[in-house]
């Protein structure tokens, strides 16, 4: 018979007419009539999904506006699923018992009504025979003493849901059962609705209100299109147990309690539920993720690595240097140098748009022509952007993070991690899909160590969605949970799992709280717009967060305290209303290589205690500060971008002991790393550095304190000085270092480059500052500015190339020794009135102004240093004839005297010496991190001290 014997369109309106059965007789014809009938998806297979009594919209109760991809294969589904309470027949009948001697007999029908065979159910199950059916009609149906059902039936309500109620309590003995279309309510002597210890019950479009379920291992559950009502499922020891496109509302405790390690001893419905859900539809999502995008594994690994940098500047006008004229000879001495501030500092005549290279050669002098060449090769710092991005932020532009920081989808991940993959495909206890949990208490609650597995669920308007305590284990994939009046998800007492892939938003708690030994792998999560915090890891939590967008919380993106210790790695964190990762109460954690953006305060806050490792993060565009270490912060914060906050890179309170290496501090509105008092409490930080509220959920976060574990961490290695060590920090709005501190600090080994304002400024100090092996340069304003009544040791920095003067001191108690100051536009070393400094063993050189300036009654011991000539009519050392406390002790002035003199800073080479820097290598990396600086500086100048010709200068 051939299909093309009529139109299309006529055969289709034919067929319409056809039933289920009839279908499929049709589709065996011929492969054209088999087409035919797969063709019928959106008309007739439709009509027959929605139409049948056993089961609602495919999509119900999530979504049931969004049609399935195909109805059929959604009919198909439900028809088998339907059929799993018949499997065990099917294995009794190919027996060897059976088969010798069984009488093959029809299964009954028993009807249940007024008019009908029976009045009752309970009389119609005392008739019943193994599988037969026994149909309710229409009514009320209330049994006035528990039904033991002791034969495998099917029990159906006729008619449409909502018609047939059974009020009654039923504790199944036998090997299966199915009930379908009916409305449960607990019978008046019990809560209990239904009981079932050992066999296997299936419940397909029914509702249950105001009761209770009870499944106990080894027996088995099969639940789809049931609408639960203020009822609670008791599921303990389920070997397996599946609720599908079902709806819970109005709870007044947990919707589905999931108690106790899954049975070993497993029931004969155990393998034809795993071969069910194996067939169906996964969850896990593809490489077009609704919400993450993909990256290249091999483009991200090369972000990560570390890269050489080298900066070049020469000729004898830098494009980007201010031009101002040249004093001219015979003036006046306040006319030869630069503007002069009122602390006799040297103060930058034109904005500087400048990518650093800042040069001496900025005046217009035909004779002299002046050429400065300046390469730096940072191996401490790893970048993980490229140049372009590091450069400067262009006012109003919107944000576009290089492909190298777009965040893997969740199928990349878990293909990269093959234990949660396992763990992702696993099913074990009780599996929960397409299910909405709504306006009521709890969610799901697993506990004792049981195991429970939810997929595609909406939890909304509860007071939590997910619980997990003692030891049990979930996994969470694909689920929105929002609108909980606590938390989303709660784990605590060494609960663990997997929560992949969900959206979780505006909650009142926390969108993931961690406690007590909990220790959940959270993979490529949305986590945003809560109430509070995105997630929180306290009292021993730990973790793994992971690749996770977390954004726009009112509180901490991630908050981790009173011993949190979570692994974070890869996430991306911005817009939040607070910090972007606080670690207060002594919280630790592992947070490595995130994209931490525009959160209103800083990016990571560390406070009272906070003990974090902070690694290879990028922490750029914040409206506040990049890192902020407050009150007794510590912890390691290594190998970071810090990038065009709008406060500082990094603000610490001398109170706090961090160690600050091998960062990258740029771009920032304000000081690349500023060291502050803390006075009488928090009323003294500056606007924005606020520290956040405790976090305690339950009134119970300082009895966290008592079951604190006692570990020692090779990561974190106790420091009892603040250390900020082989940073790059360049181009920041002020100074690339501020110091304003009651408390000892150690400065070694540090790039500081290229700083709006000055290089390092120390503006109090009462214990001593140590800047040792520094290479400060291209500054805006002077390399160094030490204040009055401070106490600093400056020891083997090379000082080069400053706007201003190289050192200016009003300290008493400053120690210059063994500097190299070299090329800065105002003297190399200005001592101002009433400071006290030693000045031993430098080298200190000044194109355009005085070696050394001693301006008032300062107090001075100048002892064998090398101060070499600058410009002609210049003087090398300028000091008050009648200052008797500057003590001049075996220096060394270098003049020029012919063209082929020749100046070399050998024995030693040029500072920073960094092969013999003091500091210890960092715990964290194995391999030597140094900042390497190269300098060559060559100058054309007026010859001789008294003549016009030109003298080569060279300083290697």
């Amino acid at each position: 018979m051939e299909a093309g014997g009529l139109p299309l369109e006529l055969w289709r309106m034919i067929l319409a007419y056809l039933h289920l059965p009839d279908l499929g007789r049709c589709s065996l014809v011929c492969r054209a009539w088999y087409e035919l009938i797969l063709s019928l998806d959106s008309t007739r297979w439709r009509q027959l999904c929605l139409g049948c009594t056993e089961c609602r919209h495919p999509n119900w109760p999530n979504q049931p506006d969004v049609e399935p991809e195909s109805w059929r294969e959604a009919f198909k589904q439900h028809y088998l699923a339907s059929k799993t309470w018949t499997k065990n027949a099917l294995d009794l009948e190919s027996s060897v018992c059976f088969s010798l001697f069984r009488r093959r007999r029809e299964r009954r029908t028993l009807s249940v009504g007024p008019g009908h065979e029976f009045d009752s159910l309970g009389s119609a199950l005392a008739m019943a025979s193994l599988y037969d059916r026994i149909v309710l009609f229409p009514g009320v149906y209330e049994e006035q003493g528990e039904i033991i059902l002791k034969v495998p039936v099917e029990i159906v309500g006729q008619g449409k849901l909502g018609e047939v109620a059974l009020l009654a309590s039923i504790d199944q003995h036998c090997s299966t059962t199915r009930l379908c279309n009916l409305v449960f309510m607990p019978a008046w002597f019990s809560p209990i609705m239904y009981k079932t210890t050992s066999g296997h019950v299936q419940f397909d479009n029914c509702n249950f209100e105001n009761g209770h379920i009870q499944v106990h291992g080894p027996g088995t559950c099969q639940v789809k299109f049931c609408t639960f009502k203020n009822t609670h499922i008791f599921l303990h020891n389920v070997p397996l147990c599946v609720l599908e496109n079902c709806e819970f509302v109005g709870s007044e405790n947990n919707s589905v309690t999931v108690e106790g390690h899954p049975s070993a001893d497993k029931n004969w419905a155990y393998k034809y539920l795993l071969g069910l859900i194996k067939s169906s539809p996964t969850f896990l999502p593809t490489e077009d993720s609704d919400f993450l995008m993909s990256l290249d594994l091999e483009s991200r690994d090369q972000a990560w690595s570390p890269k050489t940098c080298d900066i070049v500047i020469e000729g004898s006008q830098s494009p980007t240097s201010p031009a101002s004229s040249s004093p001219k000879p015979g003036s006046k001495a306040g006319s030869q140098e630069a503007e002069v501030g009122s602390d006799g500092e040297r103060v930058a005549q034109t904005p500087d748009s400048s990518d650093g290279g800042l040069s001496p050669s900025g005046e217009d002098e035909d004779e002299d022509q002046l050429m400065y060449r300046l390469s730096y090769q940072v191996q401490g710092p790893r970048p993980v952007l490229g140049g372009s991005f590091l450069g400067p932020p262009l006012p109003g532009a919107s944000i576009q993070l290089p492909s190298c920081l777009v965040l893997n989808s969740l199928q990349q991940e878990l293909q990269k991690d093959k234990e949660a993959m396992a763990l992702a495909n696993s099913v074990q206890g009780c599996l929960i899909r397409k299910c909405l949990f709504r306006d009521g208490k709890g969610g799901v609650f697993v506990c004792s160590h049981g195991r429970a597995k939810m997929e595609g669920n909406i939890f909304r308007n509860l007071t939590y969605a997910v619980r997990c305590i003692h030891n049990s284990k979930i996994i969470m994939l694909r689920n929105d949970i929002y609108r909980c009046r606590a938390s989303g998800i709660f784990l605590r007492l060494e609960g663990g799992g997997l929560i992949a892939g969900n959206n979780i938003y505006h909650n009142a708690e926390a969108g993931v709280d961690i406690r007590k030994k909990s220790n959940p792998l959270i993979l490529c999560n949305q986590i945003h717009h809560g109430l509070r915090s995105g997630i929180v890891v306290l009292g021993n939590g730990k973790g793994i967060i992971r690749n996770n967008q977390i954004f726009s919380n009112k509180e901490a993106g991630i908050y981790i305290l009173y011993h949190g210790n979570p692994v974070v790695s890869g996430n991306h964190i911005f817009k939040g209303r607070a910090a972007g990762i606080a670690v207060n109460e002594n919280g630790k954690g592992l947070i490595t290589e995130n994209v931490i953006r525009e959160n209103q305060w800083g990016g990571v806050d560390i406070r009272r205690g906070g003990i974090p490792v902070l690694r290879s993060n990028l922490i750029c565009f914040g409206y506040s500060d990049g890192v902020v270490v407050g009150d007794e912060g510590k912890g390691l914060i290594e190998g970071n971008t810090i990038y065009a906050n709008k406060g500082c890179g990094v603000w610490m309170m001398s109170s706090s002991l961090p160690h600050v290496t091998s960062n990258h501090v740029s771009y920032n509105g304000l000081y690349g790393v500023a060291v502050f008092s803390q006075k009488d409490g928090s009323s003294e930080l500056p606007r924005g550095h606020r520290a956040q509220e405790n976090f305690s959920e339950d009134g119970d976060a300082i009895l966290w304190e008592t079951e604190l574990e006692k570990e020692d961490d090779p990561l974190r290695r106790p420091i009892t000085i603040a250390l900020v060590e082989s940073n790059s920090i360049n181009h920041n709005g002020a100074s690339g270092l501020y110091v304003q501190s009651s408390e000892a600090l150690h400065v070694i080994t540090n790039v500081i480059h290229a700083n709006g304002d000055r290089g390092i400024t120390v503006a109090q100090s009462s214990q001593p500052t140590r800047v040792a092996n520094n290479s400060i340069s291209c500054n805006r304003q002077s390399g160094v500015k030490v204040e009055a009544q401070c106490k600093v040791e400056l020891r083997g920095n090379g000082i080069y190339d400053n706007r201003g003067h190289g050192i200016i001191t009003k300290g008493d108690s400053t120690i210059v020794i063994e500097n190299d100051i070299i090329g800065n536009r105002g003297s190399g070393l200005q001592l101002l009135p009433r400071s006290d400094t030693k000045v031993i063993k430098n080298r200190i050189h000044s194109f355009r102004a005085y070696g050394i300036a001693v301006r008032g009654r300062a107090k001075a011991l100048v002892q064998e240093n090398i101060i070499f000539q600058g410009k002609t009519n210049k003087t090398i050392f300028q000091q008050i004839s009648n200052n008797r406390e500057c003590v001049m002790q075996n220096n060394k002035f270098l003049v020029f005297k012919k063209k082929s003199d020749t100046w070399r800073l050998v024995n030693p080479p040029a500072r920073p010496h960094l092969e013999t820097s003091l500091r210890r290598p960092s715990a964290a990396h194995n391999g030597q991190k140094v900042t390497a600086m190269a300098t060559r500086i060559t100058a054309r100048v007026e010859g001789g001290y008294h003549s016009n010709r030109s003298v080569f200068c060279t300083i290697l």
